[in-house]
């Protein structure tokens, strides 16, 4: 009898473990990350060579389960989901562990760099400005990917003792510094103006002006103030441009019919005046003792502007001549 109620416990186990359903991911996010990937394949390579060729892994985070697409080769700790058909992908799946609120690009499975991601809701973005973001961090999988990259970012010598990369976030650059304000505010006052008449006659005093400033800014730095600015600005600054070279290409694009149907949808033509707009306009509103880092995001925006109008080749610097992005200005 003992045996038979052991059996009876057993079996009753194995079917209460294994016949709970299987977590899956929401159909609002599956459409909102295929339209990320299609709009990549679709003027990625146009404004990045190479940008396609690099696996467009997502891990998204939701309460309780991460979701990874696109996986080359997978952890074991991931099993499947689905075999989607709207990804056209399998859909793995395992227990949270990174935060839901997450807006990274690291290598967070097998050394793999990952898009790791919450939900729109959790990221506090709608599903047009999450579309973008993704793009934004695709950037990031391309930058990070490219040769040498990490051995590069070392010759910076700005990590100190650590180890994990968290420098990139936590390095004491001066933000509170009186006089690196001060020339900051001199900096990004003239980076704006230089940007909004950049098809007027005042352009080029305009322009000179802010490569005064600049170099000012820059003097007003010790060297690795200004290496740690210039990384910045080189890999957060111009994935920030690129994202409004997204939203750019996208005049005559016609979304997929299940995305328009989103409540939070905003069409991508309407986006593209808001975006410009915001990002201009943050650069002399953030203040760099309050933003910090953040303000280089949209600094770099401003410059990659510039650099389209005094170079249009520029970006075939950007993975050979890392970092200092005033280098572009020479055609050469």
């Amino acid at each position: 009898m003992k045996k038979l109620i052991l059996l009876s416990v057993l079996i009753f186990g194995f079917y209460f473990s294994y016949g709970q359903d299987v977590p899956a991911m929401r159909y609002e996010d599956k459409i909102r990350i295929r339209e990320a990937i299609h709009i990549s394949k679709l003027v990625g390579d146009k404004l990045w060579k190479g940008i396609n060729e690099v696996p467009f892994v997502v891990l998204l985070v939701t309460d309780s389960v991460e979701f990874l697409i696109n996986h080359p080769y997978p952890s074991n700790d991931f099993v499947l989901s689905e075999d989607d058909k709207i990804l056209n992908t399998k859909i793995l799946y395992r227990q949270k562990r990174f935060p839901d609120w997450y807006l990274a690009t690291f290598p967070a499975v097998n050394g793999v760099n990952c898009i790791v991601v919450g939900t729109p809701e959790k990221t506090n973005k709608n599903s047009t400005n999450w579309i973008i973001t993704l793009l934004h961090e695709h950037f990031h999988q391309y930058q990070f990917t490219s040769m040498n990259y990490y051995d590069e970012v070392n010759k910076l010598d700005l990590s100190g003792a650590d180890e994990t990369g968290m420098w990139q976030l936590n390095y004491a650059f001066p933000y509170d510094n009186v006089k690196t304000i001060q020339q900051f505010n001199k900096y990004t006052s003239a980076l704006h103006k230089a940007v909004s008449n950049v098809e007027r006659r005042s352009f080029k005093n305009d322009f000179r002006n802010y490569l005064r400033e600049r170099t000012r800014f820059r003097k007003s730095l010790t060297p690795a103030d200004y290496r740690y600015f210039s990384f910045q600005i080189w890999q957060e600054g111009i994935a920030r441009y690129t994202e409004y070279k997204f939203i750019h290409e996208l005049d005559n694009y016609i979304p997929t019919g299940e995305i328009t149907q989103l409540k939070d949808f905003i069409n991508f033509k309407d986006l593209k005046t808001r975006f410009y707009h915001a990002a201009l306009n943050s650069i002399t509103q953030s203040k760099l003792e309050i933003e910090k880092r953040i303000c280089f995001y949209d600094i770099g925006f401003a410059e990659g502007i510039l650099l389209d109008k005094l170079n249009p080749d520029w970006q075939k610097k950007y993975l050979t001549d890392r970092f200092y992005i005033e280098n572009y200005f020479d055609r050469k």
